[in-house]
């Protein structure tokens, strides 16, 4: 997962709000990549909105997310884990290149091979970035989101311990195994498509029980 975790690192959490547009990707990103996009599927009625893309270090389109409902700011203002009391009711999906063992563009060495534990991670670290405890001093919470972020990576490594349940949701309309997770932030999901792609899903004040993932027909169609 060392490419996708260096992606992940690059882009920096919101602290005082929402993620500005100017912080996301262009449409043009997404229609780079090669793989199809995942989102919810026709069920959910609400906005859907772009966020951004991870590349590799040739620049080729692996990962990418994209929000429904409200767009989440940094969990500060209410109290951890009452998802009843949540302002915002999210679902980020988070579709990840199914790609094996690859030699780098410059041909120097091998890129690690993406998995469910990738999208795990993803997503993990996607809730993590509008997550920040009320209690914490402001200067504290790069010590917090660093330690949090090697346990989300701990924890997406070891997908069959005993953080992970496993949940049946449709994706594409046929059932499919993911690997579930709840903490006072949120929930995080994990699970692999017939098209080639894994898929993460992390989410706040929405039940991920009852949500089902299909193929964007049209990417361009989403907000940016």
């Amino acid at each position: 997962m060392e490419t996708t975790s260096r992606a992940v690192a690059q882009a920096p959490a919101a602290e005082d709000g929402p993620q500005s547009p100017a912080g996301r990707r262009t449409v043009d990103g997404y229609l780079r990549a090669p793989f199809p996009w995942y989102g919810l599927d026709e069920a959910f009625t609400g906005r859907r909105w772009l966020m951004q893309v991870g590349t590799a270090a040739d620049g080729a389109v692996e990962h990418g997310s994209i929000g429904h409902g409200d767009e989440p700011s940094v969990r500060n203002e209410h109290v951890a884990g009452d998802e009843q009391d949540a302002k915002e009711k999210f679902a980020v999906v988070v579709t990840v290149a199914a790609n094996p063992d690859r030699r780098s563009a410059d041909g120097t060495g091998l890129l690690e091979a993406t998995s469910v534990s990738s999208a795990a991670w993803l997503a993990g670290v996607g809730l993590l970035s509008f997550t920040w405890p009320g209690q914490m001093d402001h200067s504290l919470r790069d010590d917090w989101l660093e330690q949090q972020t090697e346990t989300a990576w701990v924890l997406a490594d070891d997908l069959e311990g005993e953080d992970w349940t496993t949940l049946s949701l449709p994706v594409d309309g046929v059932p499919t195994p993911f690997n579930y997770r709840e903490s006072e932030f949120g929930w995080v999901l994990a699970g692999s498509t017939e098209q080639g792609v894994h898929l993460g899903a992390y989410g706040r004040g929405m039940s991920a029980y009852g949500l089902a993932f299909a193929v964007v027909k049209d990417i361009a169609a989403y907000d940016a």
